[in-house]
């Protein structure tokens, strides 16, 4: 089956190569880390602590860590953390965001990186956020004697319908993992309909709440609205996590609305840095006096109408500066993105129909009236100008989503109990030497 899986991962590869070729030309994604994907020449631990190999997708995930991180350190001091993770823009953030960590890429999932990268790391626990279901990963990481778990897991319709096609096949995976914790019961059940033994799944709610700030005088976003000279008269729009063309909606939206609200300040946060210069020209073509992230200094006037944060990983204090909150994604096809951090600062949220990747969060905070869906750029000028216009409006519905948030803590504190159980127990004997199986 490994060899399969090789050559099946070899000829995906080819079919994807002119792609992949654009990618790395055009986007500079893919040029990094080829040591570590392709072989498995991750850094090599030298410690004896036990191990949690954490990983992490991408941005989302990487974010997530954060609270789990701290947590873990609290609950379980004698515990290493290591962090993987597979983007450009994960890793970027995840070696700032835990430079005291050791971070790299995630092997590819062919048979010989995965055990390479094993007896490299030679952790006595994988934890996959949310769901990362790798069969050589996996594999590999019981032959080697460590504990696989998955954590905040969530399983879509749309992925559940397509797993369910290979039941067999999935179920046999699920069968090896020892702990899965699942953000609902909804999430819950689709897992234990494809095969999750019961006695591994447990509901332990979202960890994205735990990862929301609710303070907005925290240190790093006060540190940011002094550096933008932002005051109480200001009011602050900031549109976070946007893709191709909610900016320009957005712009448009802000300059029909700052003729009746000079106060009115924009902030724009791209999803993908490979936007910003894009971004930047878009801005250079209006008739608005704006500014980016990296031109703010102390000793600048930084009298901006815009601003352009061309910066990764300070989205999360951004969204403390904000009163009006658009969360991007969401008029695309990219299905939504976090909408907890502004709804933790109680800024009145917003975002587009499309947020299929976060259903249950959506659903959520719409039945505690804590957000408005906007369907189109008409449609959020509206929802503006009415926040505008009623501030008792807007206050009432941030209000309610910083309520919300507060009352659904507590699910990283639940998760790091688990796995330091799991930790704790002796690992069954399966006929491999733990730290030479690889």
């Amino acid at each position: 089956m490994p060899y399969l899986l090789n050559v099946i991962y070899i000829l995906l590869i080819i079919a994807a190569m002119p792609w992949l070729v654009w990618s790395a030309v055009r986007k500079g994604k893919y040029r990094e880390g080829f040591a570590a994907k392709f072989l498995g020449r991750v850094p090599s631990r030298d410690s004896e602590k036990p191990c949690l190999w954490l990983h992490a997708v991408s941005v989302g995930e990487v974010n997530l860590l954060a609270p789990l991180i701290k947590e873990l350190r609290r609950q379980r001091p004698d515990l290493q953390c290591v962090i993987s993770t597979t983007t450009m823009t994960g890793m970027v953030l995840a070696r700032k965001k835990y430079a005291e960590q050791t971070v790299f890429y995630c092997p590819l999932d062919f048979s010989w990186a995965v055990r390479a990268a094993m007896r490299r790391i030679r952790p006595d626990m994988l934890v996959l956020a949310e769901l990362e279901l790798w069969p050589n990963l996996i594999r590999a990481a019981k032959q080697h004697g460590a504990r696989v778990a998955v954590i905040n897991g969530r399983l879509s319709e749309h992925s559940f319908r397509g797993y369910r096609r290979i039941r067999p096949l999935v179920g046999r995976l699920l069968g090896q993992i020892d702990l899965v914790a699942v953000q609902d019961a909804t999430y819950g059940e689709r897992f234990r309909e494809l095969g999750t033994p019961p006695d591994v799944l447990h509901v332990t709610g979202s960890m994205k709440y735990d990862g929301a700030q609710t303070d907005r005088q925290n240190p790093k976003t006060e540190e940011l609205r002094q550096l933008a000279r932002l005051t109480d008269e200001h009011l602050v729009l900031l549109a976070g996590s946007t893709q191709d063309p909610e900016e320009s909606i957005v712009l448009d939206v802000f300059r029909r609305l700052s003729a009746d609200w000079p106060q009115l300040r924009l902030v724009l946060v791209p999803r993908h840095p490979d936007r910003f210069a894009a971004v930047g020209r878009l801005l250079d073509q209006s008739d608005i006096h704006w500014q980016r992230r990296t031109e703010l200094s102390p000793s600048t006037n930084n009298n901006f109408r815009v601003l352009l944060v061309d910066v990764v990983g300070e989205l999360g204090a951004w969204w403390g500066t904000a009163q009006l909150a658009f969360v991007g994604g969401s008029f695309g096809d990219r299905g939504g993105q976090n909408m907890i951090e502004p709804a933790g600062y109680g800024a009145a949220v917003s975002f587009g129909p499309n947020t299929r990747n976060f259903r249950d969060i959506v659903t959520t905070m719409l039945a505690h009236d804590a957000a408005a869906v906007v369907e189109d750029g008409q449609a959020l000028e509206q929802f503006l100008r009415r926040c505008l216009e009623t501030p008792d409006y807007a206050q009432a519905l941030g209000d309610r989503a910083q309520k919300l948030v507060l009352e659904q803590l507590g699910a990283t504190e639940r998760t790091c109990r688990l796995l330091g159980e799991l930790v704790r127990q002796p690992t069954p004997s399966n006929g491999a030497c733990p730290r030479d199986a690889a």
